[in-house]
């Protein structure tokens, strides 16, 4: 064992110790406060971390008003309340450092704080104030529309973000997830101040929303502070959910744009993060992002950064993706269909798998030792099925085996959805590659 291989085994030993010592002592738990669900995982850290998710996504607006709920609760969180304007608000913030932000995806959205354990009162009685009392103030309405119209522009302008607006809408055409979570510069436009309110108080249910803090507190102060603010949410209704779309289909989407580099990516079906075959595919693609690594930059030198990967934000369809930005788009994808092809014959190999369990678990854990990075980990975890399969999640990856990562590789990579953005006249439609079909014998 070289030494570099040996500081990684050391660092992950180390995490996994940390880890597991920190699940045993602070064991993450689950109760609700008058109907609202909320998710504790008390730690020793002194940064204490709370948000409230709010599931739907994509699924609660149409695609005329995509970008209303990124737009409403970012003005929620930065608008003051009705009893504090925009400027007392934050300077109140700001004299304890404390932070307020929101996210939006496209099956969940959420606003948080974060926040020192000394100032955790006034914290928390900002940040419920601005989730049940938002000021929706019309100059910090206009102001954020026109960042977000801004963003969007800028979005059409960029190669990169284009290629992505063009693989969804294509990929996912008339369903939730082909709606743009910031928006359009079309739809952002329309939006007025009192639809989008309208908008924010019809998705805060107790239904739709559950409750997720990490950090030094104990559940009675918790359920004490729940009890006086976000237990009085309405009951609200419950997130619509979509059926999930499985790609057996291929296709090509090829849009001329006259650019120094030709920009292409590929979507493919995967499994449930929930379900058996979801870590797995998770391994599975971070192996191939080595090998196309590999293979396309250093070998090859056909692009500065190829890609592939689970997306884990996609809850209710699933889906791979592979990505390249290259000068000589044909070549390149001949040489990606190569590579998953030879997967496919010959599956990962054992020491493929091994490396990828210490890397993939050492990083996971070095993003953990947030308590904000463990807040969100926690609440997509529930949004998936269960906060617990985060608790899971290391001992899931360290059971997945050689024959679970190879088969579940093999059945998801069959059908490729490609988008290309570049020079039109340096590809054709048959340079669109699909991979073979193999199938793998199964095992009595």
């Amino acid at each position: 064992m070289n030494i570099y291989k040996y500081i990684i085994y050391l660092a992950f030993a180390f995490v996994s110790i940390v880890g597991n010592a920190n699940a045993q002592s602070h064991k993450t738990v689950t109760f609700e406060v008058e109907g609202l669900k909320v998710i504790l995982r008390p730690t020793p850290k002194e940064v204490i971390s709370a948000r409230l998710f709010v599931k739907g996504g994509t699924a609660n607006y149409s695609k005329e008003k995509e970008g209303i709920e990124e737009l409403a609760f970012d003005v929620a969180m930065n608008s003051g309340t009705t009893k504090m304007n925009k400027d007392a608000f934050s300077t109140a913030a700001e004299k304890i450092g404390t932070t307020f932000g929101s996210s939006t995806s496209l099956d969940f959205g959420e606003v948080n704080v974060t926040c020192l354990k000394t100032y955790w009162d006034q914290s928390w009685t900002l940040f419920s104030d601005a989730i049940m009392t938002p000021s929706f103030d019309e100059k910090e309405f206009l102001l954020v529309k026109e960042q977000m119209i801004t963003g969007a522009k800028q979005t059409e302008g960029d190669p990169d973000s284009y290629l992505e607006q063009l693989a969804m809408e294509g990929t996912f055409q008339g369903r939730n997830y082909a709606k743009q979570t910031g928006g359009t510069v079309a739809s952002l436009e329309k939006l007025n101040l009192d639809e989008t309110k309208k908008y924010y108080f019809n998705v805060l249910g107790k239904k739709r929303c559950f409750l997720v803090v990490v950090g030094n507190i104990t559940q009675e102060d918790l359920t004490a502070k729940v009890k006086a603010s976000l237990a009085k949410l309405p009951l609200g209704n419950a997130a619509t959910t979509e059926s999930k779309m499985l790609i057996t289909q291929p296709s090509e989407n090829i849009v001329d744009r006259d650019i120094a580099t030709n920009y292409l990516m590929g979507i493919m079906s995967a499994p449930s993060m929930n379900s058996s075959e979801g870590i797995p595919m998770l391994i599975g693609m971070n192996i191939l992002y080595d090998r196309f690594f590999v293979e396309l930059r250093t070998k090859r030198s056909l692009s500065y950064a190829p890609a592939a990967s689970y997306n884990r934000a996609a809850i209710s369809s699933p889906y791979n993706q592979l990505y390249i930005t290259t000068q000589k788009p044909k070549e390149s994808m001949q040489v990606m269909i190569q590579i998953l092809d030879s997967i496919k014959l010959n599956g990962f190999s054992e020491k493929e798998l091994r490396d990828a369990k210490q890397g993939f678990l050492t990083s996971t854990y070095m993003k953990m030792e947030t308590s904000a990075a463990q807040s969100f980990a926690l609440g997509r975890a529930e949004v998936v099925g269960s906060y617990t399969l985060d608790d899971k999640f290391s001992d899931q990856v360290d059971a997945a085996n050689l024959t679970q990562v190879n088969k579940v590789f093999n059945d998801y990579t069959k059908s490729i959805k490609w988008s290309y953005l570049g020079k039109k006249d340096a590809v054709t439609k048959e340079d669109f590659k699909q991979t073979m079909q193999i199938k793998v014998p199964s095992k009595n």
